[in-house]
């Protein structure tokens, strides 16, 4: 009960703070990256989903990310879409595409299913960056509108961008707590745990890394579209590679297969990066040896090596409890005197 009381306490601190945020930072350029952060938090939920619950680890996710930029910006720049009707495509585009190489990527497996799928990235990096007359190339695609208003709700103001992208932010970690509480998560768990053993006890093992990896470019195109009507202008830098094993960086820090590590290791690498600044370049020479030593003493990320810790402290807790419970034994010397 003190844990539910605590995390329930923990929940609802967290969503007060979210909520009063652009009242406490006075300060516009914050507020700005903090929204760019609950954006990569997006993403990286997707990528928890495939990497942290099947276990198939996909380099192809920035491309997907990358995939629901471009289709929201060239329905409403070149097409004149309205703006949730292309944002609603980009999102079932992204996905129909996840299932179209999640059909050919999941007969490899292992680190060969990796090669492919970062080949699959690569691919649509160059056809962003090639592809001239529809993407607009190395030059970007510009004046991508901002969010068409919904009633008497407008978002042409960054207080209102902020609290969209925090909606789209609890949704996504509503649908990532219900799916792995739910049988399909378990499934996905079991797929992670052993294929052999999910596959003798009658689970479609493909069927289920198909789905995940669908579900997973669902939200990479999500947190894409987001992105695009953010910034307004995007290129083909955020197809690339690097930025892909950026977000793998942040799901490893927070905790792969956690609830809440995509969302911390976001965070903290975000306000990190923002405050060694002015090292530029060389904060990479910094980043690496600490995620080495991450890796090596919490494989499971932070959120995951304080969950195990907070779990044997209980089961020591509560053995000493037991024992304290115990009736105590008379001595031996003892009985035999009366005796």
């Amino acid at each position: 009960m003190d844990k539910v009381m605590n995390i329930r306490n923990g929940v609802i601190l967290t969503f007060i703070i979210t909520l009063l945020l652009p009242f406490i930072v006075q300060s516009q350029y914050v507020l700005h990256v903090v929204t760019m952060a609950l954006i990569w938090a997006i993403s990286v939920y997707g990528y928890n989903m495939n990497v942290g619950y099947v276990g198939s680890l996909s380099l192809a996710h920035v491309g997907f990310f990358a995939i629901g930029a471009y289709t929201l910006g060239l329905l409403t720049v070149k097409a004149g879409w309205n703006f949730w009707l292309a944002f609603m495509a980009a999102l079932v585009l992204s996905a129909a595409i996840g299932f179209l190489v999640g059909l050919v990527s999941f007969r490899t497996k292992g680190h060969f299913f990796a090669i492919y799928t970062m080949c699959v990235g690569f691919i649509i990096y160059l056809i962003i960056d090639k592809w001239d007359s529809l993407t607009g190339g190395v030059r970007g695609l510009i004046g991508i509108p901002h969010p068409a208003p919904i009633g008497p709700l407008t978002f042409d103001t960054l207080t209102s961008q902020y609290y969209l992208v925090l909606f789209f932010l609890a949704v996504t970690i509503l649908v990532a707590k219900r799916l792995l509480h739910s049988l399909l998560g378990r499934t996905f768990l079991a797929v992670n745990n052993s294929e052999e053993l999910a596959r003798a006890i009658g689970i479609s093992t493909r069927k289920n890394q198909l789905l995940s990896f669908v579900i997973s470019c669902f939200f990479a195109g999500l947190a894409g579209a987001l992105y695009a009507s953010f910034v307004r202008f995007i290129g083909p830098d955020i197809a690339s590679i690097v930025l892909g094993f950026e977000m793998l960086m942040y799901l490893i820090i927070g905790g792969i297969g956690t609830l809440a590590g995509p969302l911390v290791g976001t965070l903290l690498m975000v306000w990190l990066t923002q405050s060694l600044q002015f090292l530029q370049d060389s904060r990479m020479v910094l980043f690496g040896p600490v995620l080495v030593l991450l890796v090596i003493f919490y494989p499971q990320g932070i959120v995951g090596g304080i969950t195990n810790h907070w779990r044997k402290r209980r089961k020591r807790s509560d053995l000493k409890h037991s024992e304290s419970k115990l009736p105590k034994q008379v001595p031996s010397h003892r009985v035999n005197a009366r005796r």
